[in-house]
């Protein structure tokens, strides 16, 4: 681990730290800053944070790697975002076969609901010339048609042990399952919302912010999760309930740090350490687990099918 501004990390600084062998096959993998792209962010193509995808160009170039991914928002490939986004691309074409697209992590097996535009790019030195390279193909769908499964709904929570809200479960081999103390406003809005729909929508006149009056947007905010379907994106603020539909579905409280985890395709024995704010960061603003999982066997189906003879691979290389 490397704990540093990566404007201040060279590709020495990083190969120096793997000990890469001449036999090794190499993914340098990024997921630079989205805020700057979301939805709801500045859009300013001058955001200091939305110029860092240019340092991952920088370090491939130092790096030479055999294979890429990257991940970030939609919205990084939108009109107003697309200009940076071509312009990395323009960066990788000479040197790299690549492929884009948007994928929902709910097709992969992750109990979410959240788009991200992912990026797939191998060395056209090492590969044949009529090559193609594509994403991960789904494993699942809404529907679950054909040989693909079901969604993951967001009851995948429910078998954890009850807590209060303020509390930390200690036991069994569960950890982080830990939850924000509500004030007791918010405790009562939240068993109002419960009991009107799952929606701040229902709140009467006494319960509502000053904020909310006459504000339709943001609507998810104060919301109860709903374990039917797939949840909503986990962000930076999954453990707050003001921050998004991040009310327990029956105690009142706001998700745990394990549970919003599990939300994120996390093993249970993945631990994190932390504050709360430093474990609600870590978990909304990770990669889900399972779409991780399916560019990695992607890349291993690449090593599998073209370099099945490690001597032909040397070759080539």
């Amino acid at each position: 681990m490397l704990v540093d501004d990566i404007l201040n990390i060279t590709g020495d600084d990083l190969l120096s730290k793997i000990n890469l062998t001449p036999d090794d096959k190499l993914l340098l993998v990024a997921c630079p800053p989205c805020q700057g792209f979301s939805t709801i962010g500045t859009n300013d193509t001058n955001d200091a944070r939305n110029q860092l995808i240019f340092e991952y160009l920088r370090l491939i170039k130092e790096i030479n790697p055999d294979f890429l991914l990257m991940e970030n928002v939609s919205g990084i490939a939108r009109e107003k975002n697309k200009i940076i986004f071509h312009k990395f691309l323009e960066g990788i074409k000479e040197d790299y076969h690549f492929s884009y697209g948007i994928l929902n992590a709910a097709d992969f097996g992750v109990p979410q609901l959240r788009k991200r535009l992912v990026l797939h790019g191998v060395k056209k030195s090492i590969v044949f010339e009529n090559f193609r390279i594509s994403l991960p193909e789904q494993t699942h769908s809404k529907s679950g048609i054909g040989d693909l499964k079901k969604w993951v709904n967001a009851d995948i929570i429910m078998d954890l042990p009850q807590i209060v809200d303020g509390e930390e479960y200690i036991g069994n081999g569960i950890y982080n399952h830990i939850a924000n103390k509500l004030s007791d406003i918010n405790i009562e809005r939240i068993q109002y919302i419960r009991n009107g729909g799952g929606s701040r929508s229902c709140l009467p006149e006494y319960l509502r912010l000053k904020c909310h009056a006459g504000n339709n947007g943001h609507g998810d905010v104060y919301g109860i999760l709903d374990i039917s379907k797939p949840s909503i994106t986990m962000t930076g603020g999954c453990m707050s309930y003001s921050k998004g539909r991040f009310g327990h579905p029956t105690q009142d409280r706001a998700l745990s740090a394990r549970e919003a985890a599990r939300l994120q395709s996390f093993d249970d024995d993945y631990v994190f350490i932390g504050n709360r704010a430093q474990l609600a960061r870590q978990i909304g603003n990770a990669v889900p687990v399972k779409l991780a999982e399916a560019s990695g066997k992607y890349f291993q189906k690449i090593l599998n099918e073209v370099y099945s003879n490690e001597r032909d691979y040397k070759n080539i290389r």
